[in-house]
């Protein structure tokens, strides 16, 4: 029954974790321009050397 609490406990603490992660991401920037990097492969900037 003991493990019980000790594996809750690690769960909230982990859970805690990711949220503060996910906070952190996002007041620094990670994700504002969700949509250029997918665009960014099909423009060709330079010319390729044949």
């Amino acid at each position: 029954m003991q493990i019980i609490f000790v594996m809750i406990g690690i769960s909230l603490l982990m859970a805690l974790t990711f949220l503060a992660a996910f906070f952190w991401s996002m007041k620094d920037g990670q994700n504002d321009d969700l949509h250029t990097p997918a665009m960014r492969i099909l423009l060709d900037d330079k010319p390729s050397k044949s």
